[in-house]
């Protein structure tokens, strides 16, 4: 053999393998083997195998009369069109011919294809098909069509405005074919997302007409993207309000729960424009519960979307579905994920006339194998308990009765501190004692600092011996334990003057705690301490425990206005609100749910009067304000300085620091 042919067998492709089997089959004179073949190609695409080196064989069979061999092709072309850019231009005489074809389904298909090959270089070549088909006759081909302007627009909206696809697309809104209409809508909506500037989806009241009437007659997915953009509109008055709400309640019976959740955030969106009308306004709040009601039985998945979106609808209009509280039981088969948004709701619906029933399930649910469950499940009890006083008791009964029964000591513990902040009078003597009998058991770090925390707010037997223990061990504490007990330690001072010694210790050690945030309330509490016994200030910051209403978490104002627009969105599921929609990438912002009635007692300077406080508290606040000029004074000498000076003072009295420190402390007492 020759060295020529020698070189040339080097580079022919290999005669044995798949690939070679595929490409003979591809240019196979007989059409039924070439198409088995392109079945072949794509099913080996399909499971993830690199077929892209039969792209010049693939599109060789593009001209074809058989629809199906033709939708495969025009597949591939769309899955390797970005990894082989200069052959598709191979098959744009193919597109631009298949356009003009008598099948629509053909013209669909090609135009649909070349929106979504992803590649410079065809949008030259897009201007005249995509004319011709956004006026075709046919309206399967206008709709599809309608998908490919934005598809267009996002690649080169230049060539998109310049065009003037935009206007034909704005046309399209108002074609006679109600599935056009939605598709041309769907568009809309993309275009107007990326770039607001441009304002491609006004809805006037001509437009609101046309949508109304296409809304019955659309696909599911259509009717989703009506109501999208209805959810979208400010209506004028309320007439036009009432009027948008008819034509869209029948969609609750929908069976697409998409369909009913872009139905309700309509009708919210609307109806407090009927706030005037009670009877009408609560007539159709009624009407809302029912369909909510009907999508907790869906799959998994979709109960979960519509559990998140529930919570924010009731956290609205509370009284929707408070005689519905039993279908949020939970059921043995739910996942855990669905498990905890049920606890979620339910605390939530807990009113005057359930919270019998409401505790006796939660109680229940105590009793589980899940120890997460079993943890929002304690929780829950303590929620309902304190958002209803009639029965803290019963609620406090259930928790202890959980300690003996389960050992749930940490858990109970958290939450029995809670119901002690909003009851203290009432459930003092009874949770005090179940406390410190479970002492020696607890371990979580936020159960040991809310057993610390009660020690310095009740009267406890041989507290300076159970305090003394931790004191010994306070640089090893966690950082919640730490702040627990400093702050119960000088409670108990200004009250008895009892447990100098302690802490003293604590004081005298405080350059060897590394936390700033410890050190700062120590150094605060110090300068707190200095002043006379009879300041208010004093008497005010270490005396006041305000009392809690309510620790279920609610959401901003704002936010929740957000969310009530964002039903059915992802910004519903996460509770986040999106920022800067007019860029390609959306950022994201989480924003956590806020408690409005519940505060901390280490807030020790806060004096805003924010209208959250009980009446009882009044005159402290009103103090509180004379004094802050005192307040000022005695911050003056800034116990946190700046760097550089701490720095200066730090190498001039490197050797009496810690002298100095012991001498102040030890003087206050």
């Amino acid at each position: 053999m020759s060295l020529e042919k020698k070189i040339k067998k080097m580079f022919q492709a290999p005669r044995k393998g798949e690939t070679y089997e595929l490409r003979a089959g591809l240019v196979s004179q007989y059409a039924s083997e070439r198409k088995d073949s392109i079945k072949q190609v794509i099913a080996a695409m399909t499971v993830g195998k690199d077929v892209s080196a039969l792209f010049p064989d693939v599109l060789k069979n593009i001209a074809t009369h058989d629809l199906k061999q033709k939708k495969l092709v025009y597949l591939y072309l769309m899955n390797y069109a970005k990894t082989h850019p200069e052959l598709c231009i191979l098959a744009v005489n193919t597109f631009v011919q298949d356009t003009e074809d008598p099948n629509p389904l053909v013209r669909a298909l090609a135009i649909r294809t070349m929106g979504c090959i992803r590649v410079d270089k065809m949008v030259d070549y897009m201007e005249i098909p995509l004319n011709r088909t956004l006026t075709d006759e046919n309206p399967y081909v206008r709709k599809t069509a309608a998908i490919c302007v934005a598809k267009l627009f996002d690649l080169n909206r230049e060539i998109c405005i310049e065009n003037g696809f935009l206007d034909k697309l704005q046309k399209l809104a108002e074609d006679s074919n109600p599935m056009v209409v939605a598709n041309a809508i769907s568009a809309l909506a993309e275009i107007h997302e990326s770039d607001p500037s441009l304002k491609v989806l006004e809805i006037t009241s001509d437009v609101l007409k046309r949508f109304l009437m296409a809304l019955n007659e659309c696909t599911e997915w259509g009717r989703i993207t009506i109501l999208t953009a209805l959810s979208d509109y400010e209506t004028a008055d309320k007439e036009e309000a009432s009027h948008i709400i008819e034509r869209v309640i029948p969609q609750l019976q929908h069976s697409n729960p998409s369909v009913v959740l872009a139905a309700i955030k309509v009708i919210i969106n609307n109806v407090e424009k009927l706030k005037s009308n009670a009877d009408e306004y609560e007539q159709i709040l009624k009407k809302l519960a029912a369909p909510l009601v009907s999508l907790v039985s869906t799959p998994p998945e979709v109960q979960f979307v519509t559990l998140r979106n529930i919570r924010i609808i009731i956290e609205k209009y509370p009284a929707i579905l408070t005689n519905y509280f039993k279908v949020f039981f939970v059921r043995y088969n739910d996942p855990l994920y669905l498990k905890l948004e049920k606890i979620e709701i339910i605390v939530r619906l807990a009113n005057e006339n359930n919270s019998g029933l409401i505790l006796n399930e939660l109680k229940e649910y105590g009793y589980e194998f899940d120890t997460e469950f079993v943890k929002r499940a304690v929780k829950a009890i303590g929620q309902v308990g304190i958002k209803l006083p009639k029965y803290a008791a019963k609620a406090t009964e259930y928790l202890i009765g959980l300690i003996n029964e389960r050992e749930l000591y940490d858990e109970v513990t958290i939450v029995l501190r809670d119901v002690l902040r909003a009851f203290p009078k009432n459930l003092g003597s009874t949770i005090v004692p179940t406390l410190v009998q479970i002492q020696d058991n607890l371990v979580d770090s936020e159960a040991i600092a809310s057993f610390v925390w009660v020690l310095g707010e009740f009267d406890v037997v041989d507290f300076e011996n159970k305090l003394s223990e931790y004191v010994d061990g306070f640089i090893e504490l966690d950082l919640q334990i730490q702040s627990a007990l400093v702050y119960s330690l000088v409670k108990i001072n200004v009250k008895t003057g009892q447990l100098k010694e302690l802490l003293a210790k604590i004081f005298n050690n405080v350059d060897a705690i590394e936390n700033i945030e410890i050190r700062d309330q120590i150094y605060l509490y110090w300068r707190i301490l200095s002043l006379d016994d009879s300041s208010e200030l004093k008497k005010l910051i270490l005396f006041k425990l305000e009392k809690i209403n309510n620790t279920i978490p609610t959401f901003q104002p704002e936010l929740l206005a957000f969310l009530l627009k964002e039903l059915s969105t992802l910004n519903s599921v996460y509770f986040t609100t999106g920022v800067s929609k007019g860029t390609k990438t959306t950022q994201i912002k989480k924003i956590k749910d806020i408690q409005l009635t519940v505060h901390n007692e280490e807030n020790l300077l806060d004096f805003d009067d924010d209208g959250s406080s009980n009446t009882a508290n009044g005159e402290a606040q009103g103090e509180s304000i004379n004094i802050l000029d005192e307040l000022n004074d005695l911050f003056s000498s800034s116990t946190i300085q700046p760097q550089q000076q701490q720095q200066q003072q730090q190498q001039g009295n490197n050797n009496n620091t810690n002298n100095g420190i012991s001498k102040d402390l030890l003087d206050l007492f």
